[in-house]
């Protein structure tokens, strides 16, 4: 079976993924492809809190062009931060003075005006062409920690071209509801949580949940009341049915991994700046 590596949220953290791709021999010092047949996934929140949230979109979107060149694959999941730019975007001409309060909401969550004043049409349909979940290596792989998904469809398929749908029209009211489904978080950590995550699994496929959107510092402090210093690993919970991936790069200097998973779960994982892979 083919290699599969995971990253979680970057939030306009170019430097750091690209050091650690490469570091992972996934890219070279040019950023082209080099991990042969390997599928490799990101998560989402590609942009909003680091200043280089464009050039994050684009490193990925050159990989996804490149990859299926040797036989590997890239695939771009979308995350919360993405729908939250778009609609700043989308609704700016229906809204011109943000009566509804998209630009606002995009800002006041770490929105760079410089990604929306550089952003290039493709771009624009690119990020509106992402898909919310995906499947790979038994692994479901989902942006949130979040039970959201089960209110889009009953499989990757339909929750997929039900997103799709909603990004394709300007519905105000759809997109608000959309945002605030996508701010729930710790579904899997909290009481009942293993149950929630079998529901999911039961519901969508795979042995387990590979997800980002909540850092796994902030698990930890808050849920699991483990170690926060360093560079940080992902985190399986919830008896293993959940492994969180979001290592919290644009928000702490010494944060920032990324992971290669198999059917047992979390193989190897390379960590920026210092710390050693594993």
């Amino acid at each position: 079976m083919r290699p599969l590596w995971v990253v979680g949220d970057i939030h306009g953290a170019y430097d750091k993924v690209r050091a650690t791709l490469l570091r992972a021999g996934l890219i070279d010092f040019d950023g082209s492809w080099t991990a042969g047949d390997t599928h490799l996934v990101f998560l989402g929140d590609y942009l909003d809190r680091g200043s280089n949230g464009l050039e994050v979109i684009r490193l990925i979107r050159s990989l996804e062009v490149q990859a299926p060149e040797v036989g590997g694959q890239v695939t771009a999941l979308l995350g919360n931060h993405e729908v939250m730019f778009l609609a700043s975007l989308v609704f700016r001409h229906l809204d011109p003075h943000d009566r509804m309060g998209f630009r606002e909401y995009w800002l006041e969550n770490g929105g760079q005006p410089r990604d929306a004043d550089l952003l290039e049409p493709s771009d624009l349909a690119w990020l509106s062409r992402r898909p919310a979940m995906a499947a790979s290596h038994g692994c479901l792989l989902v942006h949130a920690d979040s039970l959201m998904y089960l209110r889009l469809g009953g499989s990757v398929d339909e929750v997929n071209a039900e997103v799709g749908r909603l990004l394709a029209q300007p519905d105000p009211d759809e997109w608000g509801l959309f945002l605030n489904w996508f701010t729930e978080r710790m579904a899997f950590a909290l009481n009942g949580g293993e149950g929630k995550a079998r529901r999911v699994l039961d519901t969508f496929g795979g042995e387990r949940i590979v997800h980002g959107h909540t850092p796994v510092y902030v698990l930890l402090d808050e849920v699991l009341h483990g170690p926060t210093l360093g560079p940080g690993a992902p985190i399986p919970y919830a008896n293993r049915l959940c492994v969180a991936m979001d290592s919290g790069m644009a928000y702490r200097e010494d944060a920032g991994f990324i992971a290669r998973l198999n059917a047992q779960g979390v193989a190897e994982v390379v960590a920026f700046p210092g710390g050693a892979a594993q």
